[in-house]
């Protein structure tokens, strides 16, 4: 079934990994599959514009505490270590997750999604856009 599959976290939801990650590994476990964690850092136009404020440095400290959460994520999934990897990139969270499903070879994407409101109708704003641009399959998990 899926050989490669791409779960895009957020680091600061717990929840939203929590469930997505139970239905990457059911997966996984199926098809002897490959689980890659992956965090967008969101530019912003703030953000590039605060680049003179000391950005990298703050950007540097983000990587080290996005690192260390990604790598305790990891450690609590229920598969053999050589299955299980981790990155992190910075941009607009639509294309850096196309971007790596494409390097990567990922067959699905499995996403949390926040439940929707007025602005975002049937999806939040993130999972909405890469169903509409990902190459692949992707699994919404709410």
């Amino acid at each position: 079934m899926y050989k490669s599959i791409l779960v895009p976290v957020d680091i600061m939801e717990d929840e939203l990994t929590r469930k997505a990650l139970e239905y990457a590994v059911h997966l996984a476990k199926q098809s002897e599959g490959k689980i890659r964690l992956l965090h967008v850092f969101p530019m912003s136009t703030s953000i590039i514009n605060s680049y003179e404020l000391g950005y990298m440095e703050l950007q540097d400290k983000a990587a080290v505490k996005a690192r260390k959460k990604l790598e305790e994520i990891a450690a609590t999934i229920d598969l053999p270590k050589d299955r299980i990897s981790y990155s992190m990139s910075f941009g607009s969270v639509r294309d850096e997750i196309v971007e790596i499903t494409g390097q990567i070879g990922a067959d699905l994407i499995v996403i949390g999604s926040k439940r929707p409101n007025i602005k975002t109708h049937l999806l939040g704003s993130n999972a909405s856009s890469i169903v509409r641009y990902a190459t692949t399959s992707v699994l919404i998990v709410r």
